[in-house]
């Protein structure tokens, strides 16, 4: 559908978009409003050049920061109207735009507010009459905020300028053709290796047969579902899934399972330690088909590879011996890591498709009316990929369903005695947390003895309300007795909750009495899950782990989330 540009009565100087006819979802959240979150820290830059055109380097710097921000921009105009596919209708949205502070990143800056009416009217913010807080930092987030659950609107912000600064040129609209000769060979290009196909094939034997089968995904956020609106329904996951059902002739729901478990901004080395929990549930879930998702996060995997070559050992190695797909993302300023990965999966021959290769030749097209997709329709955002991204990610991993649908040839083994790409050491680590401990291990919780409920959440499966990650944790508020494990193993990992509220502070971690590694929850600046690596030996034996806060920080917060270890 092409969308018209919303109308604005008024003019007001040059500009430059923002965001453009971005559909976005309010969904309810743990306080009860209905918000669509759109961050813009360190964002803001990617979306004015991916949406605006900007290439200005002086127009493009002043929008990393609040001081900045107020130098380049004069006001904003909003506008909105409902989506036609919306299933609920309400005649308002409000718009919010916050800054992050430097005390307290989501409370000491400025936040103003605008009542949008749902119409595709502009409303106008007049940057000048905003009272401004001292602390202001950085742009930190757009929300918009609904009075019902699951409206679906789409909306456009345009950044209007002070004087002394000029607008670039604007993309004209035009309607998207993906089903053209054009459009196939793209998703052709993505194929990095067919591999062996076999284990899809059994998968679509036993769905045709009214097997049951599970079709499950792991990765970050772009498995999560995130830019995808709705994030359940229009996901790449859900979608490819979609496809699996269609190719087999079964309805989604009937006798083949969707499973995913996305969490956003995290690693494979995350995703190792969350497998069995997550994915297979400890055994009770065995799927046929596991996606792996992690390219475009693994540069936080301080193993380089290792944790994700042993995921993938691990999930090839299920007693249901499940087939293993690789796809790679690609972000906004053309990074992934296949170059890393893409030999892992060389090695088993495993499926893989490249998003990087189906759709930069598109981006870099001297005549740009020639160009399948532009950029600013593939990415939603700096990192991820719009409701036609998430399609395009999907028509390449069901290439691989169609060429193994193709296949005469079945049951061609797979080899996993081949030697490592990069490295296995952990394919068998098993997480353990409050709730579930360690053949042997003790522990004894000291001052780390509450719970925290504030946690990272994301949508799992086809829900859109959101799981709680690692609820059964062990939590410090204050004084400083340590929290001591005792532990027979020979690798041991550690996960932390990250958090941009003052209140946490740091620890250290001690290991057989020698310091390995100090924890800063406050790095990352928001609420997350932080894996790191305490030590990975050759030889198991028994060892003493002990975490207490760094003296100075007796009397802050911090949320130990389990451990993942390997006998």
């Amino acid at each position: 559908m092409e969308r018209k540009t919303p109308t604005d009565a008024v003019s007001k100087g040059k500009f430059f978009y923002l965001m453009k006819n971005k559909t976005v979802c309010g969904l309810k959240q743990a306080d009860g409003k209905n918000v669509q979150f759109l961050h813009q820290n360190g964002r803001m830059p990617m979306a004015a050049r991916i949406n605006g055109n900007v290439e200005d380097e002086e127009m493009l710097e002043l929008l990393k920061t609040a001081q900045g921000f107020r130098k380049l921009v004069a006001g904003m105009g909003i506008s909105a109207e409902l989506a036609e596919e919306t299933k609920v209708r309400t005649d308002k949205t409000f718009f919010c735009f916050q800054f992050y502070g430097h005390k307290d990143p989501y409370v000491s800056g400025t936040t103003f507010t605008k009542e949008i009416p749902l119409t595709g009217v502009e409303e106008y913010i007049d940057l000048s009459k905003v009272e401004w807080s001292e602390d202001d930092d950085v742009p930190g987030q757009i929300r918009f905020e609904f009075d019902v659950p699951e409206v679906l609107a789409n909306v456009t912000v345009k950044l209007y300028l002070q004087p002394g600064f000029d607008a670039p040129e604007i993309t004209p609209d035009r309607e998207l053709n993906l089903e053209s000769e054009n459009y196939r060979l793209m998703i052709k290009r993505s194929v990095l290796n067919y591999g062996n196909l076999s284990r899809i094939q059994k998968a679509m034997e036993d769905a045709r047969a009214g097997k049951e089968v599970t079709v499950a995904f792991i990765g970050g956020s772009i498995t999560q579902g995130a830019g995808a609106i709705p994030i359940n329904s229009k996901c790449y996951a859900y979608l490819a899934y979609e496809r699996f059902c269609a190719l087999c002739g079964r309805k989604p729901w009937k006798n083949v399972k969707f499973v995913k478990k996305g969490v956003g901004g995290t690693p494979s080395e995350l995703g190792l330690l969350r497998y069995d929990r997550d994915v297979t549930q400890n055994g009770k879930i065995e799927p046929d088909i596991v996606i792996v998702e992690f390219a475009v996060n693994d540069s936080d995997d301080e193993t380089k590879g290792v944790c994700f070559e042993s995921l993938v050992k691990k999930i090839m190695k299920g007693e249901n011996s499940p087939a293993v797909i690789l796809p790679f993302m690609v972000f906004a300023d053309d990074f992934n890591l296949q170059d890393r990965l893409a030999p892992i999966g060389f090695r088993y021959n495993l499926p893989m498709v490249s998003l990087k290769n189906a759709v930069l030749p598109e981006f870099y097209m001297t005549d740009k009316e020639q160009a399948l997709v532009y950029r600013n329709e593939y990415f939603y955002d700096q990192y991820h990929p719009t409701n036609t991204g998430h399609m395009i990610a999907a028509d390449c991993i069901c290439e691989m369903f169609k060429k193994a649908d193709e296949l005469a040839k079945k049951n061609i083994p797979v080899d996993l005695g081949v030697k490592p790409a990069i490295g296995n050491d952990f394919e068998d680590v098993r997480f353990f947390d409050a709730k579930d401990g360690f053949e042997g291990a003790v522990i004894e919780a000291g001052d780390f003895c509450e719970t925290d409920a504030d946690l990272q959440a994301v949508e799992m499966d086809f829900d859109l309300g959101q799981t709680k990650e690692f609820p059964y944790n062990w939590m410090h508020v204050s004084d400083n007795k340590e929290f001591s494990l005792k532990i027979n193993c020979s690798k041991l990992f550690i996960i932390f909750k990250d958090s941009s509220s003052p209140e946490f502070g740091k620890a250290e971690v001690m290991v057989d009495g020698k310091p390995v590694i100090t924890m800063d929850p406050r790095v990352v600046g928001w609420t997350h899950c932080h894996a790191a690596l305490l030590f990975n030996d050759a030889e198991t034996a028994d060892h003493t782990i002990s975490v207490r806060m760094k003296e100075g920080d007796e009397n802050k917060k911090f949320t130990i989330l389990g451990f993942g270890a390997v006998k």
